[in-house]
């Protein structure tokens, strides 16, 4: 297992989600950015940063969208470490991308030691074994050799068949029970079992907030983190998003409206 050790406060945040249709997003995004370079001692996100990535060689000739946050990440790595982990989104960020931000690529799972609190910290999607669907999608698309085929392809290619790929997981999660699409209690209690935890940090299911479960009778919790839309909000509901904190005091989650 991997473990990366890191000095508190320590920042979390996932699931923003950023693209060329999210410029309220991007802005919030960014301002958190700035404080966290002000505030943490370090920065962790662990995937689903962007809505889809197709490979790192988008990021050399960037939209103007993508060039302002990837800019606004960069000022941040200039500041304090910042780890940058893989979605069900953005699969397919690498080394090439966090070595240009100046940041690390964050394993896929790993063991992080914030002062006394050590924790299993992933984007999360592994543990919804329920969907059978999306972890035979997810097995394949982690695959090198598809990964190798798809990057192959001319960018414009890429964009068509991430799209389409898109629909096709959105027209599906319409006919999925919600229960489907989040974690399942085994699948989490092995992950805990196998890294020797008691605490379990992750994103990607949009449900915020703590689970206390027992895994053979030892107490264990599961931190979930919020996901972020600023664009797309129900009138009269306010901005999604927000990040946890890991400091002497423990863990905390901050909504982007809190004061």
């Amino acid at each position: 297992m991997n473990k990366i050790s890191i000095a508190g406060p320590v920042w979390l945040a996932s699931d923003i989600h950023l693209g060329q249709n999210t410029p309220a997003t991007s802005e919030a995004f960014r301002d958190f950015l700035k404080l966290a370079a002000s505030e943490a001692s370090a920065l962790l996100l662990p995937g689903d940063i962007f809505d889809a990535w197709i490979g790192d060689d988008v990021a050399v000739l960037a939209p103007p969208w993508l060039a302002q946050d990837l800019m606004a990440i960069k000022a941040v790595a200039a500041k304090i470490p910042v780890w940058v982990g893989r979605g069900n989104r953005d699969f397919l960020i690498g080394e090439a991308l966090t070595a240009g931000l100046g940041a690390r690529l964050l394993p896929e799972q790993a063991l992080v030691s914030v002062g006394n609190h050590t924790m299993l910290l992933s984007h999360g999607d592994e543990y919804c074994t329920d969907d059978v669907a999306y972890q035979q999608f997810r097995a394949m698309v982690r695959n090198p050799a598809w990964q190798a085929g798809f990057l192959a392809r001319s960018i414009p290619e890429r964009l068509t068949m991430a799209a389409q790929a898109r629909g096709e997981s959105m027209a599906a999660n319409q006919v999925k029970s919600s229960e489907i699409m989040d974690v399942n209690t085994d699948a989490v209690a092995a992950a805990i079992l196998s890294a020797g935890v008691s605490l379990v940090v992750h994103g990607h299911t949009h449900r915020p907030g703590r689970t206390v479960m027992s895994v053979e009778g030892k107490r264990c919790e599961r931190w979930v983190l919020p996901d972020w839309d600023c664009d797309h909000v129900d009138q009269g509901k306010p901005p999604r998003g927000g990040w946890m904190v890991i400091d002497e005091d423990g863990l905390t989650l901050f909504d982007l409206d809190q004061d």
